[in-house]
């Protein structure tokens, strides 16, 4: 018999957690107590915030089900590794749909993580390669996590970082937001030698070094970490305005198109939809992500995206004509 109530809960909860119905006599069964001890720790997990449900029977049944709130999770070392493992894949690279959210709960699993599970996870990343790697730069997974949680814990972040112009320098800042684009990571940050905001692409940072000194947080100027990035990126000198129309409904473009592009107007009675955007990469990389969206388009700004666009579809044209 179980006499260690913690850990039988722990127990109970790993196998609730599993999506099926138990009945009761199965339960007392994997835990070696009676049925009776089962129903005292249901109530236990219950007062916990744990919503199972009972059901009527000879030997009534019980299932953990949805409630209000996202309780604690109990992991098996295979469950563990596997979530592990997903999240540096995708924290990678800065895929559209994977925020800071994602990176956070990556940096809390890691956390945790016995030292066992964690050398496993990192063997296993790296003896493995991604078919496809998506079209931004690719990030330490552990830089992120250590970003995450400054971020989190309002704890100052040092960092060695290398500007475009390929310029090295040392930075000790106020993290504040990550930010993704859908194509790359930016850290929003108060810069304490400069003594002023500054956003940085995750992808020049190294060396990152969460500090331990705590800091109150600093009003942000615009009051939002993805609009003081998209203000930070127009001011640059590479960066340039784009209008392209879009003929299929604004919905649909929606899903196709990563977050930093914004919001569709709909146009034409919603067949077709207009995206207004400032960009910063080059217009030959743009002309390859309008390309791939899937969707029939037409570019009105600027002239040289306009000439891209033309002079990419003359190259397939000619790549797919039969001889």
């Amino acid at each position: 018999m179980t006499t260690d109530t913690p850990a039988r809960l722990l127990t109970l909860l790993s196998l609730l957690q599993t999506p099926r119905e138990w009945p009761g006599g199965e339960l007392a069964g994997r835990l070696g107590v009676s049925r009776r001890t089962v129903r005292r720790d249901i109530d236990r997990l219950r007062e916990l915030g744990y919503p199972v449900q009972a059901t009527m029977g000879s030997d009534g049944g019980y299932r953990l089900v949805a409630g209000k709130a996202m309780p604690p999770l109990v992991l098996d070392d295979e469950e563990a590794v596997a979530i592990a493992v997903g999240l540096r894949a995708g924290a990678g690279h800065a895929v559209a749909g994977l925020d800071e959210a994602s990176v956070r709960a990556l940096a809390k699993l890691e956390q945790v993580l016995p030292s066992r599970l964690r050398h496993r996870v990192t063997t296993l990343q790296s003896a493995t390669t991604p078919l496809t790697s998506g079209d931004g730069p690719s990030i330490a997974p552990e830089t992120l996590t250590v970003m995450a949680s400054t971020v989190a814990g309002r704890e100052r972040l040092r960092f060695a970082y290398r500007a475009g112009d390929g310029t090295e320098s040392r930075r000790v800042t106020e993290p504040y937001r990550l930010v993704s684009t859908g194509r790359r990571w930016y850290l929003v940050a108060y810069d304490l030698d400069r003594d002023d905001w500054r956003t940085f692409r995750v992808d020049r940072v190294s060396e990152p070094f969460a500090t331990g000194a705590r800091f109150a947080p600093r009003e942000l100027p615009t009051g939002d970490a993805a609009e003081y990035l998209r203000r930070s990126i127009q001011r640059r000198n590479d960066s340039y305005e784009m209008v392209v129309v879009f003929h299929a409904p604004a919905e649909t473009v929606t899903a196709l198109l990563p977050p930093w592009m914004g919001t569709p107007e709909t146009v034409d009675g919603g067949a077709s939809c207009v995206v207004r955007a400032t960009a910063s990469d080059p217009v030959e990389w743009m002309a390859v992500r309008l390309a791939t969206a899937g969707v029939d388009f037409r570019v009105r700004e600027p002239a040289e995206l306009v000439e891209c666009v033309r002079e990419l579809g003359a190259r397939l044209g000619r790549a797919a004509r039969d001889d």
